[in-house]
């Protein structure tokens, strides 16, 4: 399957088995992702106050402060990462406590590798591109904070609706993606009007960001819509 996910993304995996840590470092990598390694929560919090993670994998039975009260202090003090335990603590009560803590998911060992896989990339794709300030694609980065896009690091001007539509264009690609689904999710409309607009729209955005037409960022894929690669 090919990695979709942009290799910019870190994830912190705190595990004092060092096979285990081993085991989902490895399938981590092999999906793109950099990995950052703690065998304790000694030392966690002042490492993500100076680097940027984008997702936390933590086991509950840890040295120093377990597992569920430090994502409680994580949560207390506004850190606000998504965060997967991987435990074998798995009764209903340690579930619910788990949760109550202030994980986004829980996954019980032994687990299967591709689920590990598909609930990181899950909780990625619901978290990662509204929380970074940064979102890079390619050799586009956007800034969301500051609305800001960037194409081999020269800023490029766009209108909102066209930063809007490269932003949804990146979080969704590699999709196809019809004209009344952009309609209603960049445009927020469905009007004739506001379709004959679309094609116009994405020839402007193009134009913008690759005028020498050669790095086909816009695929247009016939009689549907377009795919953003």
């Amino acid at each position: 399957m090919q990695n979709v996910i942009t290799p910019s993304i870190t994830i912190l995996v705190v595990e004092d088995d060092e096979e285990m840590l081993e085991f989902e470092r490895t399938l981590l990598e092999k999906e793109g992702f950099s990995v950052v390694e703690c065998v304790s929560t000694k030392g966690v919090y002042a490492q993500i106050q100076q680097q940027t993670i984008d997702l936390i994998v933590i086991d509950r039975t840890l040295p120093n402060l377990d597992g569920v009260n430090f994502v409680r202090f994580l949560r207390d003090n506004g850190v606000q990462i998504p965060i997967i335990f991987v435990t074998d603590k798995s009764t209903d009560s340690e579930v619910e406590e788990g949760f109550e803590s202030g994980c986004d998911d829980y996954l019980k060992k032994p687990f299967n590798p591709k689920e590990f896989i598909y609930r990181i990339k899950s909780l990625l794709k619901r978290n990662h591109f509204r929380e970074q300030k940064r979102v890079s694609y390619r050799d586009i980065t956007l800034d969301l904070n500051n609305r800001k896009v960037y194409v081999a690091a020269q800023e490029v001007s766009l209108t909102k609706l066209e930063f809007n539509l490269l932003s949804f264009f990146i979080q969704n690609k590699n999709s196809i993606l019809e004209r009344d689904y952009l309609l209603h999710h960049v445009w927020r409309d469905k009007s004739d009007a506001q379709k004959r607009k679309v094609n116009v729209t994405i020839n402007r955005l193009r134009n913008k960001i690759d005028p020498d037409n050669t790095k086909h960022y816009i695929e247009p894929i016939w009689g549907i819509g377009y795919k953003f690669i």
